[in-house]
């Protein structure tokens, strides 16, 4: 805690177009944070490199996560938005917390299971190590919330057990982080297996509506949603499908489950797609047009990145130097 003022800490990946499960999950209510907070909002890129990137493709996307940030309404001179590979206290903090990680926590995360499947042939120690990276980036900044996706929410209770650990042999080093689920939009899935969360990774390109889809490509991908061989709008969980389709709605619209079955009684599901995708695509025209004109501006968004990275460093530092002081590492 700083200045007696809560602090909430999330981070954002740059691997990959963003999708609309990325933006119901988490952007789309971080700005909620904003005023009840001291807010850091970190774009993580040392974290997208436990899978083999572009250069190209990762600077770009770094720049557009930034935008991406502000256009869903993150006021920079509210909150510090920054680059986490332009903060070194991450990467130092990390090394020290995998000496207090044990080596069977790590081997029992569920994303690293996925991951060492998914990339099979790079299954590499940064991608075994990733959840104590994420810790570091936690308790650098003293944080009491992280709003976090259902899929993270074990991560963070990793992060508890190690600042819990480290407390126990160091006194009052760190404070203990709570994950904050976001109790709608938590968990986006497919369109084309509706079973499985909507991964901005998919290969299949139908299967995910990303934020910067334009309108006509986020209504073809509606129509093209997988449902059943039923007509009925009803949320249930014999069909993933419109149970799906429901959420997204739901989330983007403000209405009720009961009041959507209401609103599509007696409707086939052409109709009710198509209701889907004007309603995504209404509610993200407001981001796109921010994002668009924020990315003109490289030269704005790099100085953003430097005033972020300042700040974020400056408490990065406090934090650091009160580990490496209990830890007995000799202070020049």
């Amino acid at each position: 805690m700083f200045n007696d003022q809560k602090v909430s800490f999330s981070g954002v990946q740059p691997s990959g177009n963003l999708t609309i499960g990325n933006y119901l999950g988490a952007l789309r209510n971080f700005s909620h944070y904003s005023e009840a907070y001291k807010c850091f909002y970190c774009v993580v890129d040392e974290h997208a490199i436990t899978v083999r990137q572009n250069p190209a493709d990762l600077r770009r996307r770094t720049y557009e996560t930034l935008a991406l940030y502000i256009a869903c309404g993150l006021d920079p001179n509210k909150n510090t938005l920054y680059v986490q590979s332009h903060v070194h206290e991450h990467a130092e903090l990390a090394w020290i917390l995998d000496c207090f990680t044990m080596f069977g926590e790590l081997s029992r995360m569920t994303q690293f299971k996925d991951k060492s499947a998914k990339h099979a042939d790079n299954v590499n120690a940064g991608l075994f190590t990733y959840p104590t990276l994420m810790a570091a980036d936690i308790l650098l900044y003293q944080t009491d919330v992280v709003p976090v996706g259902i899929d993270q929410k074990q991560h963070v209770e990793l992060t508890r057990d190690i600042a819990n650990r480290f407390n126990q042999l160091y006194p009052d080093t760190f404070t203990v982080p709570e994950p904050v689920v976001s109790s709608t939009g938590m968990k986006i899935m497919s369109l084309a297996e509706p079973t499985k969360k909507m991964s901005k990774s998919d290969e299949n390109v139908n299967a995910v509506v990303y934020i910067l889809d334009d309108k006509d490509t986020i209504i073809r991908k509606f129509k093209r949603a997988v449902t059943d061989s039923d007509t009925e709008v009803r949320y249930a969980d014999e069909k993933p499908g419109i149970q799906n389709l429901i959420n997204i709605y739901s989330c983007f619209t403000g209405k009720k489950i009961p009041e959507i079955e209401q609103e599509f009684r007696g409707v086939g599901y052409g109709e009710f797609k198509l209701a889907v995708g004007e309603a995504c695509s209404q509610a993200l025209e407001g981001v796109q047009n921010a994002f668009k004109e924020l990315m003109s501006d490289k030269k704005q968004l790099e100085d953003l990145m430097k005033k972020g990275s300042e700040e974020a460093s400056w408490y990065a530092r406090r934090t650091l130097g009160k580990v490496r002081k209990k830890l007995g590492f000799i202070q020049l």
